[in-house]
C-alpha cells in the first residue's frame, strides 16, 4: 500500500509506526508539522530506514508558538497548515490516508483532499477536539461560547462519519462516538498507545545527562511532556515546596509553553526553591533524561475525564521507574497503573493524597524497585510494534 501518515505533532510513537510498516513492504510517508512546541520523536532519516520511507515536514507559520494561546490567531495558522497538508495529499496521492492528533479545521482540507485523489481516510482519534475546544471558549466567552463549541462538534460530526474507518485509543471513545456524534461502532477499531521500547531502554541513574545536571545522587521526582490547558502546574510546585527541606530531593519538569512559564514565574518570586524546569530535551538524549528520574508524575485535570489519555505514561513505563499520577480514576491511564501495579493514581484535586502518595514513594525505595520493575514487564509485553503494525495493516486494508 501507499500510506500517508500524517501525525501533526511528530510524536514518537505514530512514526515508529510509520518505520515498521515501511519495514513491511509499503510505501510510506510519514508527514508532522513544523514549529510545534512539543516533545518530538525520530523524525531524522536513520541508517537503518528503508528508501520507501519519506520522513516530511508540513511548514506552519513561523509565529505559531509564539500566539498558540491566541484563539483567533491559532485558528489562522491551522486552517493554513490543513491546507499545505492537504497539498501534499493532492500531490502525493497515497491510497490510504491516517491522520490523528489533528485539529478539527485542519482535518477537513486533509479528509476533502483524501477523497480527491480517491484515498481511503482513517481518522485517529486520540482526543476529542471539539470538546476541548467547547469547554475552553464557554469558561472565555460565556454567551458566544456555546455557539462556537457547537461548531467544532457539527464538524467533528461531520468527519466522523464520513471516515472509512476511526482507530481510537481506547474503547472508552466508542459510547461518546455513538451516542454523541452518530458513528457506527462497527467503524470503530481500538488500538491502544504505546511507545517505542527499543528507544526507552532502562538507564541507570548514574547516567551522563543526570551528572551533568546534579541529579544522579538526588531523589528525582520527574515530568515530562506537555504542560497545558488540560494539566495543572500547581501541583508540581506544590509537590517541590513539600519537599524543600529535603535536600535529597529534587523535582524536575522537562516541558515548554504556558506552564513552563507560569512555573518559572513562580520560581522567580522565591517559590519552588528545589524545582527545576528544563526545555524539551531530543529524543536522543530522552532514555539518560528518563533515567536521571526515581519517581515519574503525570498530571490531567478532571474534565478530561475519560476522553484523554497522556501518552507520557507509556514512556515512563518503558523507561522503568515508579509512576504517580494525578489523573481522573477512570482515565486508561489510571486503569493502566492499578493493572500494572507500576506506582500510585490519585484524583485531581486531591493535593494532600498525592502528596501523602508522593512522601510514600519517596521513603520506601524497595517499593520503587518493584513498581519500577513491573513498569518495564508490561511494556516490554505489550508494546511490540510488529503486533502493532499488523493490526493497523488490517485496518487500513
Amino acid at each position: 500500500m501507499k500510506i500517508l501518515v500524517h501525525d501533526y505533532p511528530g510524536y514518537a510513537f505514530p512514526v515508529q509506526l510509520s518505520r515498521e510498516l515501511a519495514k513491511r513492504g509499503h510505501t510510506v510517508m510519514h508527514a508532522f508539522a513544523s514549529q510545534l512546541q512539543c516533545p518530538r520523536g525520530e523524525l531524522e532519516k536513520r541508517a537503518d530506514d528503508p528508501d520507501s520511507l519519506t520522513l516530511q515536514t508540513i511548514p506552519m507559520h513561523p509565529d505559531y508558538a509564539k500566539n498558540k494561546y491566541s484563539f483567533v490567531k491559532r485558528r489562522r495558522y491551522e486552517i493554513e497548515y490543513g491546507h499545505a497538508a492537504a497539498k501534499l495529499v493532492r500531490e502525493w496521492k497515497p491510497e490510504v490516508v491516517l491522520s490523528g492528533q489533528t485539529p478539527t479545521e485542519p482535518q477537513e482540507p486533509i479528509l476533502a483532499a483524501s477523497r480527491e485523489v480517491g484515498a481511503r481516510f482513517h481518522l485517529w482519534l486520540q482526543d476529542f477536539y471539539s470538546i476541548a475546544v467547547d469547554k475552553l471558549v464557554r469558561k472565555k466567552i460565556p454567551v458566544v461560547g456555546g455557539l462556537v463549541g457547537s461548531y467544532y462538534k457539527r464538524l467533528d460530526r461531520k468527519q466522523f462519519q464520513a471516515a472509512d474507518g476511526i482507530v481510537a485509543i481506547t474503547d472508552d471513545f466508542i459510547p461518546l462516538l455513538r451516542d454523541g456524534f452518530g458513528v457506527d461502532p462497527k467503524n470503530v477499531a481500538v488500538v491502544p498507545n504505546w511507545a517505542p521500547l527499543e528507544s526507552l531502554p532502562v538507564r541507570e541513574k548514574t547516567n551522563s545527562w543526570a551528572k551533568k545536571h546534579g541529579l544522579d545522587d538526588k531523589i528525582v521526582f520527574l515530568y515530562t511532556g506537555t504542560l497545558g490547558m488540560k494539566h495543572d502546574p500547581a501541583l508540581l510546585l506544590a509537590l517541590a515546596e513539600h519537599f524543600e527541606e529535603d535536600d535529597a530531593v529534587r523535582v524536575v519538569v522537562v516541558t515548554e509553553g504556558i506552564g513552563a512559564k507560569w512555573l518559572e514565574e513562580q520560581k522567580a518570586t522565591g517559590k519552588g526553591k528545589n524545582l527545576t524546569v528544563f526545555p524539551y530535551q531530543p529524543f536522543s538524549d530522552l532514555p539518560d533524561v528518563l533515567g536521571s528520574g526515581d519517581i515519574f508524575v503525570g498530571v490531567l485535570e478532571e474534565d478530561a475525564g475519560v476522553f484523554s489519555v497522556p501518552s507520557k505514561v507509556l514512556s515512563y513505563h518503558c523507561a522503568g521507574r515508579a509512576i504517580l499520577l494525578s489523573v481522573p480514576l477512570e482515565n486508561l491511564a489510571a486503569r493502566t497503573l492499578e493493572q500494572t501495579g507500576a506506582g500510585t493514581a490519585t484524583a485531581p484535586g486531591d493535593v494532600a493524597g498525592f502528596l501523602k502518595a508522593a512522601q510514600a514513594l519517596r521513603d520506601d525505595s524497595e517499593r520503587r524497585a518493584s513498581c519500577a520493575k513491573k513498569a518495564r514487564a508490561y511494556a516490554e509485553k505489550t508494546f511490540d510494534i510488529s503486533a502493532i503494525a499488523e493490526s493497523f495493516e488490517k485496518i487500513l486494508g
